[in-house]
């Protein structure tokens, strides 16, 4: 199972569009595709933020392909609103550690299966939830678990 892609389920999807949306979140970094399902709800609602602006979404998604240790090293936005890992879970801790400098007070970022791959999320559950990361996390009750934690650092 570990070769297969599987899309966000729709709930899931549902409810990363809700949050975005709430969010009014206009810099969105998914780090994993297999389909590009969540990738549509996201762009679905960071198109729904930007639409009292008139911008069209085409002109703001950025997709990158290859290894996120390099593609996500240069040109990221100033500010990002939120985060969503669904990915391999040993890349889910280096990918927040790169993106983290760039969240905004409030970010949010949310991280597929850490229940049913509470093993593999290990450090990254660790470094989330240790006290003083900044971050306050909640593992929602979705199938496999779904994890929010919305970034707090002192000011």
């Amino acid at each position: 199972m570990r070769d297969k892609f599987i899309a966000l389920e729709q709930d899931k999807c549902h409810f990363i569009y809700q949050l975005a949306r709430t969010l009014n979140a206009t810099s969105i970094v998914e780090a994993g595709t297999s389909y590009g399902v969540s990738t549509i709800y996201l762009a679905l609602a960071v198109g729904d933020n930007l639409a009292a602006a008139t911008t069209p979404v085409s002109s703001v998604i950025d997709l990158r392909e290859g290894d996120l240790r390099e593609t996500l090293k240069t040109n990221l936005p100033e500010r990002v609103d939120m985060l969503l890992l669904d990915i391999w879970t040993p890349m889910a801790l280096p990918t927040l550690k790169l993106i983290q400098p760039k969240l905004r007070y409030g970010a949010v970022v949310v991280s597929d299966n850490t229940l049913s791959s509470a093993e593999g999320y290990k450090e990254f559950l660790e470094y989330v939830r240790a006290p003083g990361s900044g971050f306050s996390t909640l593992t929602l009750p979705y199938k496999g678990g779904l994890e929010m934690s919305v970034y707090l650092p002192q000011q």
